[in-house]
């Protein structure tokens, strides 16, 4: 059940959020959204899921455009959470089941599931506005996951929570992707999208600037990292060619440079100089495909 955007546009007026937009993306997989604020990811997700019309182009999923009937088959976790604040959990969940048509019996025995897998059973008589910002995100992530989507679109997922709350979702949505549903999430954190996905879309002012397997994309950037820690003055490796950007480290410096031979030069260079501790040539982050593609720096 792959999901398809063929040159997908969308005009609020004259203003373009969406511009010619076109990428599958797979069955079973986590398929990740980047972009800064602005850049079309929300826009998108609203069209997928029939809230908005595109102004031009087709959305197709399984082969066929997403109608009304297939709604209970999606789950969406929006990123301007919508949970009733004067509601209690369960009831809340309950209603949101039944509205998905699950029968009242599946929804206790899912919400009881995932209550206990979040650690918040205790909250199931709470109102929604009595929990912490974390906990609510966990019932809206619940309300999301709870009808078993075969598709499932999560806005920022991870926004506002700790860390040990971010390793329990993420590890859920891993699962889901595991037991068979497509995932597609946006995240302005590039280590989560780094993590979890195989595929990705970069995307600047409503346009694709970057698409493909991760793996792809990183080996055509072509630019690699290499890290070296050592007690002495490494400010003349900037000096050697290959070298593009150079950033001094509290134990030695961080260089971008064009490709592995000029590690090579640079391990050359360092003989006699002193003690090396470290000399690590990785692949680039995507963080630095990010600045370079979008062309801003991204906090």
């Amino acid at each position: 059940m792959s999901l398809t955007i063929d040159t997908v546009t969308k005009r609020f007026g004259s203003y373009l959020a969406v511009d010619q937009l076109s990428i599958t993306i797979p069955e079973n997989e986590i398929f990740g959204f980047l972009g800064a604020n602005g850049a079309g990811k929300t826009t998108t997700f609203r069209m997928i899921l029939g809230l908005l019309n595109p102004s031009d182009g087709t959305i197709t999923w399984n082969g066929n455009r997403i109608s009304y009937e297939e709604s209970d088959k999606i789950g969406y976790l929006p990123e301007e959470r919508g949970l009733y604040p004067k509601l209690k959990v369960k009831d809340q969940l309950m209603y949101l089941g039944r509205l998905k048509g699950m029968s009242k019996q599946q929804v206790v025995t899912e919400m009881d599931h995932w209550l206990q897998r979040f650690n918040v059973t205790e909250y199931a008589n709470k109102k929604v506005e009595e929990l912490s910002k974390g906990n609510q995100q966990k019932i809206q992530f619940i309300a999301a996951v709870l009808h078993k989507p075969k598709l499932l679109i999560l806005d920022e997922p991870f926004s506002g929570l700790d860390p040990i709350n971010v390793e329990l979702l993420k590890k859920a949505v891993v699962d889901l992707k595991e037991a068979g549903t497509s995932i597609v999430f946006a995240s302005h954190r590039m280590e989560h999208v780094e993590e979890l996905c195989q595929h990705l879309c970069i995307m600047h002012k409503g346009k694709p600037v970057v698409h493909g397997s991760l793996r792809e994309i990183k080996r055509s950037f072509g630019k690699k990292n290499l890290f070296i820690h050592g007690d002495f003055d490494m400010g003349f490796l900037e000096q050697i060619p290959g070298v593009i950007k150079s950033k001094p480290l509290t134990e030695g410096v961080e260089l971008q440079i064009e490709n592995e031979e000029v590690s090579q030069r640079i391990f050359h260079e360092l003989q006699h100089k002193g003690f090396v501790r470290k000399f690590a040539l990785e692949e680039p982050s995507l963080n630095d495909i990010f600045i370079e593609k979008v062309g801003a720096s991204y906090e």
